[in-house]
């Protein structure tokens, strides 16, 4: 409408609801002139070229604003009658609990990186493999397969979960060896040269520093 009605002239005015006139008579329209109107009236200008297209498209947006408008109440009318419940029941409320289950075989398992698999057998902890200072071994990649399926984010996430492990060992031998809180925050802003951690731990009083370490292990 914006595009019919710019260097177009006007073969009536223009009147808004409170009966001040927006557009006189044999006005030529431009940028500075339409662009004050309130658009709903644009559509009720009166011009002497392109008349029929504007109102084509006026007739297309009173179509879709009443099917919007439809659509919108059906929807209030159904949240106000509520659903249909079997006789003598006055409510009817659904509850669903989310329940941590222990994986077993069979159970199909997934990562946020593509990476995906069936559990085929569960063996206690002592028939797994293990380093040399006897820890078992969390997680094993196959070489072949993370790079054949893209999926190298798994092994990112995979590091900085090892540099958070190796980082809270660190902290709890240097609590567990009395260190003072000036040598944790050193240790802590080493490690942390940016971000939101940072800032916390250059907020917190000594006080505080301790527990936030204990908690990191």
């Amino acid at each position: 409408i914006y595009k019919h009605l710019l260097g177009n002239t006007t073969t009536a005015k223009l009147i808004d609801d409170r009966g001040k006139t927006l557009l006189s008579s044999g006005a030529k329209i431009d940028a500075a002139g339409l662009d004050p109107i309130a658009r709903k009236y644009w559509g009720h200008i009166e011009v002497a070229n392109h008349k029929d297209k504007i109102d084509a498209i006026v007739s297309q947006l009173d179509e879709q604003t009443a099917a919007v408008e439809t659509l919108f109440q059906e929807k209030i009318d159904k949240l106000g009658k509520g659903d249909e419940l079997p006789p003598g029941v006055i409510k009817m409320v659904k509850v669903y609990i989310a329940i941590k289950r222990k994986l077993q075989v069979g159970d199909k398992m997934a990562g946020r990186h593509g990476n995906k698999g069936v559990v085929s057998r569960i063996l206690p902890e002592e028939d797994l493999p293990y380093l040399p200072d006897g820890r078992p071994v969390d997680i094993v990649l196959n070489p072949l397969g993370v790079p054949s399926r893209m999926n190298v984010g798994q092994i990112l996430e995979i590091h900085l979960g090892w540099a958070g492990h190796l980082l809270g060992e660190q902290l709890e031998h240097m609590v567990a060896e009395q260190r003072a809180a000036k040598e944790l925050r050193a240790h802590l802003l080493t490690v942390f040269d940016r971000g939101p951690v940072r800032s916390l731990v250059d907020r917190i009083s000594d006080k505080e520093l301790v527990p936030l370490a204990k908690q990191w292990e």
